[in-house]
C-alpha cells in the first residue's frame, strides 16, 4: 500500500476543524460534536437495468429534506462493471446533487465518495465549487481513491498509483480554491496568472476522506476534514465496540486535537415489527432490523464517537417512502439535525 508522507508546503492545505466550518451550511447541519445526525444514501432502490427504477426519487429527496433530515448522499461510480453487481447511483453525482439542489431547502448534499483519483483537480473543484454556490454552501464531499480496478485503465490511470494520485489530487484541489490566486507546482499540473472560478460560498469545501484511501494514519489526521468508515459488524455490541478504537486511534492522530466528524454507514432492511432483532444479510452487506434495533445501534455509534450515520434502504423490502415517514416520525427526533447558519440566498 502506498502511503504519502505530507511534504511542508502542503501546511496551508492541511484539513481543518470545526471552527473552519462555522459558517458552512452543510457541515454545521451534519455535525456537532458528541451528537449523532442521520442522512439517507441514494439510489433508494437497487438499480437492475431499469431506469424506472429512479422514478420519482427526487420527490422523496424533497419529502427527507422538509421532514429534518441532515444530508442525503449520492455515490460516484464512473463505470458500471457487472463483476461488482452494483451500479451504484447511476447518474453523475455533481449533475444530480446540482438537480437535487433545486428541489431542497436545508438538507446538506453529500458526494459519498467523489473518486478523487479518476479526474483532475480542476475539473472537480469547478463542479464542486458551482454545486456549492448554487445549493447556498450545502455541499460536504466524501472522496475516496476509488476501489474498482476495472475503471483505472479506462482513464489512461495506474490503479496501484492511486494513492499517491490521491494524495496530490487533495492538495491541488485545495490550492484552487483558496480565496487569493496562487501558483501551484504539481505532479498533476502547473497553474499561474490563472485562478479557479466560482470560489466556495464559505471559503472552503469539507473534504470527508474514506477509508484509508491508501494513506498513512498521519495523512488521514492532518488532511482529513472528518473521515468516513464501514461500521464493523452492526449485529451487537462489539462492532461499534471496534469502531470506538479506530475513531480514536484517529482522533489521537489529529494537531492540536481539534474535533473534526466521524461518519459511517450502514444499509438497512426495516422490518415492520419494531422489535425485529439486528440480523445480518447478504453476507453481512444488509442489516434487517426493527426501528427498536435500529435505535441501539445509532446510540452506540454515538458512543463510539460517530456523529453522522447515513443508512441506504435500496436493498429493503418495503416502499422507501414507508420506511421514510417511520425514521421520521421515530428515530430521527432522537438523532436530529443541528442547528446552524442557513443556507446562503440562491438567486441565480
Amino acid at each position: 500500500m502506498n502511503q504519502i508522507a505530507i511534504p511542508p508546503a502542503q501546511a496551508l492545505t492541511c484539513g481543518a476543524d470545526a471552527t473552519a466550518f462555522a459558517h458552512n451550511p452543510g457541515y454545521r447541519r451534519m455535525f456537532e460534536q458528541d451528537q449523532l445526525t442521520l442522512g439517507i444514501f441514494l439510489p433508494l432502490r437497487f438499480y437492475e437495468g431499469d431506469m424506472s427504477v429512479l422514478a420519482g426519487q427526487a420527490d422523496l429527496v424533497s419529502e427527507l429534506d422538509r421532514l429534518g433530515f441532515a444530508a442525503t448522499w449520492v455515490r460516484d461510480v464512473p463505470l458500471y462493471d457487472p463483476s461488482f453487481g452494483d451500479a451504484g447511483q447511476v447518474f453523475d453525482p455533481f449533475t444530480y446533487l446540482a438537480y437535487l439542489a433545486a428541489r431542497t431547502k436545508q438538507i446538506a448534499l453529500v458526494t459519498g465518495s467523489a473518486i478523487f483519483t479518476l479526474r483532475h483537480p480542476i475539473d472537480l473543484a469547478k463542479a464542486a465549487a458551482t454545486l456549492d454556490q448554487l445549493s447556498g454552501g450545502r455541499l460536504v464531499m466524501g472522496i475516496a481513491s476509488g476501489d474498482r480496478p476495472i475503471e483505472f485503465p479506462a482513464y489512461g490511470l495506474e490503479h496501484g498509483e492511486r494513492g499517491e494520485r490521491f494524495a496530490h489530487s487533495v492538495d491541488y484541489f485545495r490550492q484552487l480554491l483558496q480565496a487569493r490566486p496562487t501558483a501551484i507546482q504539481s505532479a498533476l499540473g502547473s497553474l499561474s496568472d490563472a485562478q479557479l472560478l466560482p470560489k466556495p460560498v464559505t471559503g472552503r469545501i469539507p473534504l470527508i476522506v474514506t477509508g484509508r484511501s491508501q494513506q498513512s494514519m498521519q495523512w488521514l489526521g492532518t488532511q482529513a476534514d472528518g473521515w468516513l468508515t464501514y461500521p464493523d459488524s452492526t449485529q451487537d455490541r462489539r462492532g461499534p465496540q471496534r469502531l470506538a478504537e479506530r475513531i480514536r486511534t484517529w482522533r489521537s492522530s489529529i494537531p492540536g486535537g481539534g474535533f473534526r466528524p466521524h461518519m459511517t454507514n450502514e444499509w438497512i432492511d426495516l422490518a415492520e415489527d419494531p422489535n425485529f432483532p439486528r440480523t445480518p444479510l447478504r453476507g453481512g452487506y444488509v442489516l434487517k432490523t426493527g426501528r427498536n434495533g435500529l435505535i441501539d445501534l445509532l446510540g452506540e455509534w454515538r458512543e463510539a464517537g460517530v456523529n453522522h450515520a447515513a443508512l441506504g434502504i435500496q436493498m429493503a423490502q418495503r416502499p422507501a417512502a414507508d420506511i421514510i415517514q417511520e425514521l421520521a416520525q421515530d428515530v430521527l427526533p432522537l438523532f436530529p439535525s443541528r442547528t446552524g447558519p442557513a443556507p446562503y440566498p440562491q438567486h441565480w
